[in-house]
């Protein structure tokens, strides 16, 4: 019964319905996620002490690192997934979905294994120095050292849920963990609960990891008759098409993300000179520009499955009609987020921190990064299809344009010429120059796939001589 209803989802249910179905769960988890994100940065600023905040910043980039293992493994193997599914290779399915996960938990342990070996060097690569190295250190000893694991794994788990279909299960298993991460935050952190400042926040995020997968464990195990992601051993298997199809889009995937920590590090440690208040704003900042960035983001991976399936199932109309819904969608969105963070930015920096330094130079930071909102929608959006169709030499194209030769030379040559105002504005012309790009990518896959009425024409013509 089960099964029957997502052959309905995938391929008889309205659009708009199904693209509802698979998409709203996921931007509801994504905007917990951020909320918890936010969480931390929210009750350590409440702190009112720069060197915690800071601390919570400067380790951003290796969380992020995390990302490069979930986008390998998880968007890798949901995207073979839901090829597979159109393909009605359900075998094939299992295959991937165990790949994913294995190799996943094998890079969530070995990470936290290097990060401990390799720890003093690593601090100090991000940019921590003597006033915010033990307060770093304390945070990332609970994020890095014993959670990178649990961290990675609840995120490719939802990904191989969501593949299949399983929106909503996926988002519930995410924000489980998210919520719990909101309610122990200002316990673990807070004067008035333990006292721990950063460490505790590292701590709340550790245990809501733990069961976030915890959930995910069971839910696999309640489904194991109807579902057709497999964590069963006999299932991972090295096969040349699974590891070739997962990697192929993973790869790209995984390159994207290690340059935005490239990206990310670079951008500390550029603020870094203008003092630890900017490097605390951009910070805040960076938690603020999460909320319309997830919103993109989710749209465009939930319906990754959608996209995928009607792609191997050559039914072209309904990738294009999903796709374009999307886009109607989100913009609109993008664009009313875009004028309310750039009036409200000075409110919106004031409700973490009201430290005249760090409102000021988050009110610029702010500001920069509202006006690529709307062209981060149409990036993601494209991003998103390439993974789905299996097209990781454009996925990896893209990343390539955002970061080695959009963004990091527009910082390099705005800080010169503006100092802390140009750095600030320098993703602003990444992204608006790579929704240029964007547009122009997916009209010509489209009209590939689905040729004009005159090549349609031409065809009949052929066949009737």
């Amino acid at each position: 019964m089960e099964n029957m209803e997502k052959s309905v989802l995938f391929e008889q249910m309205p659009v708009p319905q199904a693209a509802r179905r698979l998409m709203i769960p996921t931007i509801l988890s994504s905007l917990v996620m951020v909320i918890y994100s936010m969480a931390d940065t929210y009750f350590v600023g409440r702190l009112n002490n720069p060197i915690e905040n800071s601390a919570v910043t400067l380790a951003a980039p290796v969380l992020l690192a995390f990302n490069a293992v979930n986008n390998l493994f998880g968007v890798g193997s949901s995207s073979m997934m839901s090829r597979a599914l159109g393909q009605q290779d359900f075998d094939k399915v299992r295959k991937s979905s165990a790949f994913g996960f294995y190799c996943s938990l094998t890079c969530g342990l070995a990470m936290s294994f290097l990060c401990a070996t390799f720890f003093q060097p690593l601090l100090h690569m991000l940019g921590a120095d003597s006033n915010t190295l033990a307060a770093t250190a304390a945070y990332m000893k609970w994020t890095v050292l014993c959670g990178a694991a649990p961290s990675i794994l609840n995120v490719v788990i939802a990904y191989l849920v969501r593949a299949e279909g399983s929106a909503l299960h996926a988002s519930i298993g995410t924000m489980s963990g998210c919520v719990l991460n909101i309610i122990l935050d200002p316990i673990f952190i807070m004067p008035w609960g333990l006292d721990m400042g950063a460490s505790g926040a590292g701590l709340a995020t550790f245990v809501s990891n733990c069961t976030a997968c915890g959930y995910f464990f069971v839910l696999l195990y309640v489904k194991r008759r109807s579902t057709y992601v497999s964590i069963r051993p006999k299932d991972f298997k090295w096969k040349k098409d699974i590891v070739k199809g997962v990697c192929g889009v993973g790869i790209p995937a995984s390159i994207q993300n290690l340059l935005n920590v490239t990206g990310m590090t670079l951008l500390n440690n550029f603020t870094a000179v203008y003092g630890p208040d900017a490097v605390a704003a951009i910070g805040i900042v960076q938690k603020i520009y999460l909320v319309p960035m997830q919103i993109a983001m989710g749209s465009s991976q939930g319906v990754m499955p959608l996209v995928g399936y009607s792609y191997s199932a050559k039914n072209y109309r309904r990738m294009k009609e999903t796709v374009l819904f999307i886009a109607k969608v989100m913009v609109p969105i993008m664009v009313v987020s875009s004028v309310f963070c750039y009036f409200r930015a000075e409110w919106l920096v004031g409700l973490f921190m009201k430290k005249e330094e760090i409102v000021h130079y988050g009110r610029i930071f702010l500001r920069a990064d509202s006006l690529a909102m709307t062209f981060l929608a149409v990036d993601f959006l494209a991003v998103g299809v390439f993974q789905a169709i299996g097209m990781g030499k454009k996925s990896l194209l893209f990343a390539i344009l955002r970061k080695i030769v959009f963004e990091i030379p527009a910082l390099i040559v705005l800080n010169r010429l503006f100092g802390v105002d140009g750095i600030a504005y320098a993703a602003f012309v990444a992204e608006f120059m790579l929704a240029l790009c964007a547009v122009y990518m997916l009209r010509r896959i489209f009209k590939n796939l689905m040729p004009g009425k005159t090549a349609l024409r031409q065809e009949a013509q052929n066949e009737k001589v």
